[in-house]
């Protein structure tokens, strides 16, 4: 038996596909969104609608976060997918993408489809998975790529592990390219950035903190658009920081080499200085950067240079993070804290609403083939309303994540979350 039908009216509805920002009106059955109106009530509803009045909050696609880390498997005191798929649905992402540097490591098919079906059984938010590029995140090996997209993997990395080999890197994409895969690889030069915790200047130094130089990212990202050019295979510059690595990423654009690029939305909110007197909640990998990076980085997403915004959630427990600064683990946190983050931008940052739910919902649905990320008649109903106004404060102690370590705690954000829904089911909110 089919669940009633379900109308929101007296929306702002933001659409990215029509790009349209404005009052609106919208019908989901069966799971898939039935109808849109370009005006705040609908007439001659039948008595079986459940009617949601939004009172002029937005309704929006859900957020798609290509960049998540969990515990599981291997490592469950982190996150497992439960809480990670609960800490989504509270954060208004219905659709994210597991990294694969899991133990084991997510580099065969069975690994793919274990994933997939573990999700699948919780049932809360629509989990897609990256597979390895080399067996292991090794760098050495090339892992079972056709067999893996098959199994549904729907991008391949090695996370925060460079693949140095060139050869080893040329052949991923090439065979990626054969099947029309992703491939995503975060540059930096292993060897530059070797035990750096932060970014080379005068504060780094002042804290004594062993730092990396920007241009390791350059380095690598130079010999990334090179491989990316003469195989034409389709690649994800993953997590740019730096203002240099934006003109090499501009120039191989302007060539016509298919390279996109995410930012997370900690580089686009921090810079170096939020460090501050060691705070390890900020020890994140890549390093935070100066101003001049992370304003670079706004303007890019204004631009449409970087395409994608990511959570980059990485949880990490106390005890990885109550230690002294080079020694705690890097990341954080950033599920649940997603969009009302993203929303700064738009509040405090200038940039156009439509611009910002974009590059967290059609842009990365597009790039890895979902049919999400847009308000139009027969997409799937993955929604998420939210007060866009409403202030709200950051407890990290309260956020659904296993692990706690969130950036944002203790921040003044705007933007609460009223009800998430996936596949025309409500997961969060009433």
């Amino acid at each position: 038996m089919s669940a009633r039908p379900v109308a929101f009216i007296n929306a702002r509805l933001v659409d990215p596909e029509s790009r349209y920002d404005g009052p609106g009106a919208l019908v989901v059955q069966d799971g898939a969104i039935a109808e849109v109106f370009r005006r705040p009530s609908i007439e001659n509803l039948s008595a079986d609608v459940t009617v949601i009045d939004c009172d002029g909050s937005m309704l929006a696609p859900g957020l798609v976060d290509l960049r998540v880390k969990t515990g599981e498997p291997g490592a469950e005191p982190k996150e497992t997918l439960k809480s990670a798929s609960r800490a989504a649905a509270a954060g208004g992402v219905t659709s994210f993408v597991i990294q694969p540097d899991t133990d084991p490591t997510v580099d065969e098919p069975a690994m793919v489809d274990f994933v997939i079906h573990r999700a699948r059984d919780i049932g809360l938010v629509n989990v897609c998975v990256a597979g390895a590029a080399t067996k292991g995140c090794g760098g050495q090996r090339m892992a079972e790529l056709g067999l893996m997209a098959e199994a549904g993997a729907v991008y391949f990395t090695d996370v925060d592990k460079p693949i140095v080999d060139s050869k080893v890197f040329r052949r991923v994409l090439a065979y990626a390219k054969a099947f029309d895969r992703l491939v995503a690889h975060r540059p930096h030069d292993p060897y530059l950035s070797a035990g750096a915790v932060a970014t080379s200047g005068e504060f780094a130094s002042r804290l004594g903190l062993p730092s990396v130089p920007a241009v390791a990212e350059r380095i690598m990202l130079e010999r990334d658009l090179g491989l990316a050019e003469v195989t034409g295979a389709r690649l994800l510059v993953d997590q740019i920081t730096t203002a240099d690595a934006l003109e090499s990423l501009a120039r191989a654009r302007a060539k016509g080499v298919r390279a996109s690029a995410s930012a997370s939305i900690n580089h686009l909110s921090f810079n170096e200085l939020d460090i501050g007197d060691y705070r390890t909640f900020y020890r994140l990998d890549p390093p935070l950067r100066p101003e001049t990076d992370r304003q670079a980085l706004v303007d890019a997403v204004a631009s449409g240079l970087v395409e994608v915004i990511v959570s980059a959630h990485a949880p990490a427990p106390a005890e990885d993070k109550r230690l002294p600064f080079a020694e705690a683990a890097p990341g954080a946190v950033g599920l649940e804290t997603f969009l009302p983050a993203l929303l700064v931008l738009h509040h405090s940052g200038g940039l156009p609403l439509i611009d910002v739910i974009t590059a967290a919902t059609l842009a990365p649905a597009r790039m890895i083939g979902l049919k999400c990320g847009r308000l139009t008649a027969g997409a799937p109903a993955d929604l998420v309303l939210c007060d866009i106004g409403a202030p709200i404060l950051i407890d990290a102690e309260k956020l659904l994540s296993k692990s706690k370590n969130s950036p944002f705690d203790r921040r003044r954000l705007q933007g609460r979350i009223r009800l998430t829904m996936t596949g025309g089911r409500v997961v969060h909110g009433a």
